[in-house]
């Protein structure tokens, strides 16, 4: 029997159980773009963790509270301040059958910390990983982690007699555009199995009936479309050829409001929408400074803060669907200081002393890199800012393409000024300071493309790491954002809403993350 009819006869087993039963249901799913890799460790990205969260499993999950809860962990505890105990859940099988173990957890937890992944600032503090016995793995870390199992939550479990017997015992680096077995196929422990792998096309996934949890949902089946035109996706919802789209234009909202057999679900992200800056290389090949890179200078960086019109941005281009921010975080999260959440005022006046004091009075070209299918209305942003930045004289060019290569650029340092978005996915304030602001090493800054690197900021993320007295971390958090608001390495541009089209038959459960949890999903 070849792989893929194995693949297709193994989905079709785990889907039985549901589909007996006339309340079992198939959704069709429509977002902007697909999503990079199958392998849990291939690349660390909000839409893509997401999509394989139905598929795998951490050791920690968020509940519909917000609230980190066991999974395929019963319970864990402290042995000691850098020691880690968890339980592992009996009974658990992956959907090739085989059952869950110890061995397993290890296994993938060294993986992600092996060359190729993608998931390593996870682990930056983990020295070891060991199995105690059959039901219980110790963790130990460098120093206390006090947010440790937050972080395992994004930390998928995958089978390892599955990934070695395929030739997957590493994963492949989705940054480079590689690719191994484990990036088209998967083996994991979650609600639903993969059927079907269409990078680009389609992707089908099928209940798993063996599931350890209960699926409070109906969905049986989940049929994955990309779609990259907000227009097309608009009208496939409205036309009936899907059930479900993310996001929504803003600019349609008001409209499916009043449309027949469509609902919208609204709220809230965790999302911040940003513009970053290449402060490490000598000179930038798309600007018409030459002999030197003028991003190096904070006196630029900080004039191009002071002349863009965030809120004209959230009004005109997201019609009020955004909340504008200083911070890489927001409201609710750990670590958002509303006394530190002041933006920089509109003031051209003072940009242009500012660039004439760094020696660029008539101002200089500078390439402006941003994607058009992964941020809400994230080209039309871009747009807006050039003519804001022509105004103290900065001429961005404007490069606007698909993800794919805009995250080839930026990730691997080719981008001189581009717009980015981070989600905290431990709902913490240090997951995206080290993500976007550490000294870019294996385990820290891996998605700091510009290079940025201050010791102060790196001293204050090694103790904000370790600290466990709250009060003590809040003050380390509140140096941070007073060293970006200064240094201004990125620029905080604002939180943008969520918003979701519906069929008016589908009742979902919409998360601050923006992650479609396919489980929850109920079609009356």
């Amino acid at each position: 029997m070849s792989i893929k009819a194995k693949v297709l006869a193994l989905a079709l087993t785990g889907v039985l159980g549901l589909a007996t039963s006339a309340a079992a249901k198939e959704i069709r799913y429509a977002s902007q773009g697909d999503f990079r890799s199958m392998d849990p460790h291939g690349f660390y990205e909000t839409f893509t963790l997401g999509m394989l969260g139905s598929v795998y499993e951490g050791l920690v999950r968020i509940n519909k509270d917000l609230a980190f809860e066991p999974a395929l962990a019963e319970r864990w505890e402290q042995k000691d301040p850098q020691t880690w105990v968890f339980h592992i859940r009996k009974g658990v099988k992956f959907h090739d059958g085989s059952p869950f173990t110890a061995d397993d957890v290890v296994f993938s937890l060294k993986r992600a910390a092996a060359p190729g992944s993608d998931m390593k600032p996870s682990l930056a503090t983990i020295k070891n990983v060991s199995k105690v016995d059959e039901g219980t793995v110790a963790i130990s870390t460098d120093e206390p982690n006090p947010i440790l199992p937050r972080q395992l939550a994004s930390l998928y479990i995958l089978s390892a007699k599955w990934a070695l017997a395929n030739g997957a015992e590493e994963p492949a680096d989705a940054r480079q555009n590689k690719e191994n077995f484990a990036g088209l196929n998967a083996n994991g422990t979650g609600p639903f199995k993969l059927v079907e792998r269409q990078p680009g096309q389609k992707t089908v996934f099928a209940a798993n009936a063996d599931w350890w949890d209960k699926h409070t949902g109906n969905v049986s089946r989940i049929v994955f479309t990309p779609i990259t035109s907000p227009a097309t996706r608009v009208a496939a919802l409205v036309g009936g050829q899907v059930d479900l789209i993310e996001p929504v234009p803003v600019q349609d909202l008001q409209r499916l409001k009043h449309t027949a057999d469509v609902k919208l679900l609204e709220g809230a992200e965790l999302r911040t929408i940003l513009v970053a800056f290449d402060v490490k290389r000598d000179e930038l090949p798309d600007s018409s400074v030459k002999g030197k890179n003028p991003l190096k200078d904070k006196r630029v960086r900080q004039a191009i803060a002071k002349a863009i019109d965030e809120p004209a941005i959230v009004k005109v281009v997201m019609q009020g669907a955004a909340t504008p921010t200083a911070l890489l975080v927001g409201p609710g999260l750990q670590g958002y200081s509303e006394a530190q959440n002041v933006r920089a005022k509109v003031d051209l006046e003072g940009a242009r002393k500012l660039l004439a004091e760094a020696g660029y009075a008539q101002g200089f070209e500078l390439g402006f890199d941003c994607p058009n299918d992964r941020y809400v209305n994230d080209e039309r942003i871009c747009q807006a800012i050039v003519p804001m930045l022509a105004r103290i004289g900065v001429r961005a060019k404007l490069n606007a393409q698909t993800k794919s290569k805009w995250f080839e650029l930026w990730l691997n340092g080719k981008s001189s000024f581009y717009l980015n978005g981070w989600t905290s996915v431990t709902y913490d304030a240090l997951n995206p300071m080290i993500g976007l602001l550490a000294t870019r090493t294996d385990q820290r800054g891996t998605f700091n493309g510009g290079g940025y690197s201050n010791p102060e900021l790196d001293q204050l993320l090694s103790k904000i790491q370790v600290e466990i007295d709250h009060s003590a971390r809040t003050a380390l958090v509140d140096k941070v954002w007073t060293i970006l608001k200064e240094d201004v390495p990125v620029i905080p541009l604002h939180q943008q809403w969520l918003a979701w089209g519906l069929h008016k038959n589908v009742d979902a459960v919409l998360m601050p993350d923006g992650v479609v949890r396919f489980q929850w999903v109920k079609i009356n």
